[in-house]
């Protein structure tokens, strides 16, 4: 054998050597994990040594994983899960103080949500850019302060939605914030920002508020689009607001302060060379009290249709669509095309796609039980079609088809899901389960028996079925003043808490407890469908400016509350002649004013109505409130809540009546029935 020949097989076994020592290193790191398997256990217990008051996280055990990887069921309270790892961590509303220590967060590879709303944490904010896949982080309603710069927030390519509403931070708003790409919201309000507004360059600013700072001069081209609410508070100008003049105002103030300060100065002076001359005068000098400014910080506010067949035809339309889609899992860059940490695991990549469920006391099942399922076709509305379900393992179902929801990415999507799986009241239909594609969405609860509110106060004629009496009636209001009221408590970072009430969407259970429907749901449907459909009852300044406010759902209220006790249909009382811009209450003060002796107001086949009068005149009052023109003087849901408690049955069933009773342009007014 040559010598050539030998150093040849020499090389290649050399080579094949070291080509079987690479492919056991790589399936080392394949096997093998880089972490233990308790590595977020041990990441979240060094988070949770920062926190003060942390018992939201009394059942946090580093021995345990926060996430069952089988069934993304979060072993921990307030951790949210996705595909087995930590995704977010939910702590709201528990009194927590302390810090919030991202230098143990940042261990997170997974980590894409933070909300510690409505808590006690104090100081500056954290510095979120060591989070690099940070994508929401709700800090409203806290005390943090000081100044923020613009490092906390650079680099961070995947940021969508800040909430610092209602703090007490001061500076400059950091102008890097205009930069970040994919930023869709942004709340400021009620903290002590001062400067100008940075510029924003961002083509999808969805939800923006900067007001009651000390914000000054020209507001920046990007944000001219926002309403002029957006900006209240402050001194700006430009934008939707008035034209800035060619000397500020701020740069007037300047100048006064400048004189002040120099007339200050001087008059200093002409005092120090005064006491001089004394002194030389008088060798005893005089101890005089040195003046101290006084100064007060103002802190920031705060007909129902049976068709089995075609309804199963049509749900049996997203089959395909299910079949041949992988489950998202979102893959571990945050917005699911490169990025950081894009290490999808085979596994996962090739899950089928399935129902997700919000509930835990509930009987599983599956998108093909769906699937399966005889179905009925219980109606059609805005979004699309309602079904119900009767599943082969007795329980009966109604799933809700929405087509308007594909502007939203599937993070944003599963995220609200989330917070609308963890509310928990008697006047709530609750969802118990979703299903996620691009083109649409399905969202799945349990089935009501005694069909809808409309129904009963616009249907029952035809059904011959009785009409609802009065203390039924007031018992729904007061049930839907509760829910509405829960929604406000626990979604205070959402416009309007509801944003879809109307009467069809108050579902009656056996005993005529109302349950909300379709309630939450603005931030997931596109905005252009929203504004046209999902405002049911359109306030006067909807209508003016498009604009969705808290009191949008109020006046809704109040419609709905006038719907219930007049029966009348608030989409046909324009046929009483009043104009196109009339509405259900502004249609009730006519008439209420026009005859103070014989007014049709109440529903006439209304029963146990004797000796209810005042009451209801008091419950008709309050609807009146709600839908006051002015929206400074409109009730909000926690008034509205009070005085509708206050509402009996029957006149008489307390010792004295409510100084919040009638005012004296309504004593009067005739039941006529």
């Amino acid at each position: 054998m040559s010598a050539a020949h030998h150093y040849s097989n020499h090389n290649r076994r050399h080579h094949h050597h070291h080509h079987l020592l690479f492919l056991a290193v790589l399936l080392l790191l394949v096997v093998i994990p880089a972490k233990s398997e308790n590595s977020e256990a041990e990441i979240l217990f060094r988070f949770s040594k920062s926190l003060q008051k942390n018992d939201a996280i009394a059942n946090w055990n580093p021995n345990v994983s926060p996430c069952d990887k089988n069934t993304d069921k979060p072993n921990w309270d307030n951790v949210i899960c996705e595909n087995g790892f930590v995704f977010g961590l939910q702590l709201e509303n528990k009194g927590l103080g302390g810090t919030i220590d991202v230098d143990a967060l940042k261990d997170l590879p997974n980590f894409r949500t933070i909300s510690v709303m409505n808590n006690n944490f104090e100081g500056p904010l954290p510095n979120l850019s060591k989070l690099a896949g940070l994508k929401t982080a709700y800090f409203t309603n806290n005390k943090f302060s000081g100044q923020i710069d613009n490092s906390a927030f650079e680099g961070m390519h995947w940021f969508k939605k800040l909430h610092l509403a209602n703090n007490q931070f001061t500076g400059k708003i950091p102008s890097v914030l205009g930069q970040l790409p994919k930023l869709t919201e942004l709340r400021l309000e009620n903290n002590k920002f001062e400067g100008q507004i940075p510029d924003f360059v961002q083509e999808r600013l969805m939800d923006m508020n900067f007001s009651n700072n000390s914000l000054e001069g020209p507001i920046p081209r990007g944000l001219t689009s926002l309403k002029p609410s957006a900006f209240e508070g402050n001194d700006l100008c430009d934008g939707p607001l008035s034209k800035c003049t060619s000397e500020p105002k701020i740069a007037l103030w300047k100048i006064i302060l400048v004189i002040i300060a120099v007339a200050a100065a001087v008059a200093a002076i002409v005092v120090v060379i005064i006491i001089l001359r004394q002194r030389k005068q008088t060798p005893e000098t005089e101890t005089r009290p040195t003046p101290t400014p006084s100064g007060a910080v103002a802190g920031g506010a705060t007909h129902q249709t049976r068709a089995p067949s075609a309804a199963t035809a049509d749900l049996n339309k997203m089959e395909q669509g299910s079949q041949v889609m992988a489950a998202s899992a979102p893959d571990r860059s945050p917005d699911g095309a490169g990025g950081p940490n894009n290490n999808k695991r085979p596994e996962v990549q090739q899950a089928v796609q399935k129902l997700l469920f919000l509930k835990d006391d509930i009987e599983k099942f599956d998108l093909p039980d769906l699937l399966k399922a005889s179905a009925e076709i219980l109606g059609s509305g805005v979004f699309g079609s309602t079904y119900k379900a009767a599943l082969s393992m007795g329980r009966v179902m109604v799933v809700k088809r929405f087509r308007q929801m594909n502007n939203v990415g599937k993070e944003d999507f599963h995220e609200h899901m989330r917070r609308l799986g963890r509310l928990s009241h008697k006047n709530l239909l609750p969802v118990v389960a979703f299903y996620y594609r691009k083109e649409e969405k399905l969202l799945v609860s349990e089935y009501v028996n005694n069909v809808s509110l409309a129904v009963h106060l616009h249907g029952n004629k035809s059904r011959r079925q009785p009409n609802l009496d009065w203390p039924t009636r007031l018992k729904i209001v007061k049930g839907v003043a509760k829910g509405l009221l829960y929604l406000y408590n626990e979604l205070p970072s959402l416009t309007a808490p509801h944003g879809h009430l109307k009467s069809s969407n108050v579902l009656l259970n056996e005993w005529y407890e109302p349950l909300l429907t379709d309630y939450a749901l603005l931030p997931v449907v596109n905005l252009e469908h929203a504004q046209e459909h999902m405002i049911a009852y359109k306030s006067p300044e909807f209508k003016h400016s498009g604009r969705i406010t808290r009191k949008n759902d109020v006046w809704t209220f109040g419609i709905l509350i006038l719907e219930i006790i007049t029966g009348k249909f608030p989409s046909n009382f324009l046929q009483q002649g009043k104009g196109s811009d009339t509405d259900l209450a502004t249609w009730v003060r006519s008439v209420v004013n026009e005859d103070m002796t014989e007014v049709d107001v109440f529903e006439k086949d209304m029963r146990g109505t004797t000796n209810s009068e005042g009451e209801m005149m008091k419950l008709l009052n309050i609807a009146l409130g709600c839908c006051d023109l002015d929206m400074e003087k409109r009730f909000d849901m926690k008034e509205a809540m009070e005085r509708i408690e206050e509402v009996k049955e029957r006149d008489g069933d307390d010792d004295f009546y409510s100084t919040r009773g009638l005012s004296d342009d309504y004593t009067q007014v005739s039941m006529n029935i």
